[in-house]
């Protein structure tokens, strides 16, 4: 038998089908066109099950359950998405909607949370308890499995480990705090923090790494420039990487993981991010003479995470 995996984002709907070894045998996809009524976006849901289930070249019969990541707050117990900026849900009776449309048992939980239970399973945290993945993007998103279990809290709505204060009346945060840890370490902090060390530095190589236009840099940018021994560049990425770093020590403090995984495009720098906040969590960290520390790793499985972890909701 089979599980389907079903991430549901603002842009994209993407779908998958995953066997006993946590492989993705078939795949479905389509624009998410949001907004637009939840009824339309869950047709098309149902749809791309199907796609998937074609693609693999299996039956709806051969399926045992299907789980949903979605961003926004989850009710696991009522089956509601509560709210979701993203999509422009409030109080979607989600779990109805999808049941009435497959006829088989759905589960739904926060993406980040799917993507933490994926690599769990089958990428950075495989055969551990219990792992924390960070998202570095458009904000910061946050995944805590307990015990091979996702945390949601007593209102489903746990685990915004971005919106936990770093710098007390610091930069103002979307939710409406300051000094919001995803302030400063989202990739969003990391491209206003960019193109503000360029405005101070006209001279920088940044502005060759983003064409001679501010409105083009991203993530990259100052990593690059760093790497063309730009020191304006460099100081940017220093500064950045010890914001990233204190929310982590932050974190491995409060729920010390077996494993600490960090996702986004930022990740993708490797080493080049991740030697640096070791170091900082270790000169840092609560548990310095613990014999057993948290590993922090780049996360393995990308994209699919997300669909895998879902696909496991209702384990």
């Amino acid at each position: 038998m089979y599980r389907i995996g079903v991430d549901l984002g603002g842009t994209n709907i993407s779908v998958g089908v995953v066997d006993e070894d946590f492989n993705i045998i078939g795949r479905g996809k389509t624009k998410t066109n949001s907004p637009r009524p939840a009824e339309e976006i869950f047709e098309d849901i149902a749809k791309c099950i199907s796609m998937a289930a074609d693609d693999a070249g299996i039956s709806l019969d051969d399926v045992n359950v299907i789980g949903v990541g979605t961003p926004g707050s989850v009710n696991d117990e009522t089956g509601y998405i509560d709210y979701s900026n993203n999509l422009r849900f409030d109080k979607v009776p989600a779990k109805q909607m999808l049941e009435e449309l497959t006829g088989k048992p759905c589960f739904f939980a926060n993406d980040a949370s799917c993507a933490a239970l994926g690599e769990l399973y089958a990428g950075a945290g495989k055969g551990c308890k219990n792992l924390i993945a960070i998202t570095l993007g458009t904000g910061v998103g946050s995944g805590i499995v307990i015990d091979g279990k996702v945390f949601r809290g007593a209102n489903s709505a746990g685990g915004e480990i971005g919106h936990t204060v770093i710098n007390v009346n610091g930069a103002e945060c979307t939710c409406g705090r300051k000094g919001c840890w995803e302030s400063y370490a989202s990739a969003t902090a990391l491209i206003a923090q960019t193109k503000q060390a360029m405005k101070e530095n006209p001279e920088s190589k940044m502005w060759n790494c983003a064409g001679n236009d501010i409105e083009s840099v991203n993530g990259r940018t100052a990593f690059d420039a760093m790497r063309m021994g730009d020191e304006a560049a460099k100081a940017v990425v220093d500064k950045y990487i010890y914001y990233v770093a204190v929310g982590i020590i932050n974190v491995i403090n409060v729920f010390q993981p077996d494993v600490l995984c960090v996702g986004g495009g930022i990740c993708n720098e490797g080493e080049t991010l991740l030697a640096p906040i070791r170091k900082y969590v270790v000169e840092e960290r609560y548990s310095k003479y613990a014999q057993k520390q948290t590993e922090i790793c780049k996360a393995q499985l990308g994209n699919d995470a997300g669909i895998i972890g879902a696909a496991m909701l209702g384990e």
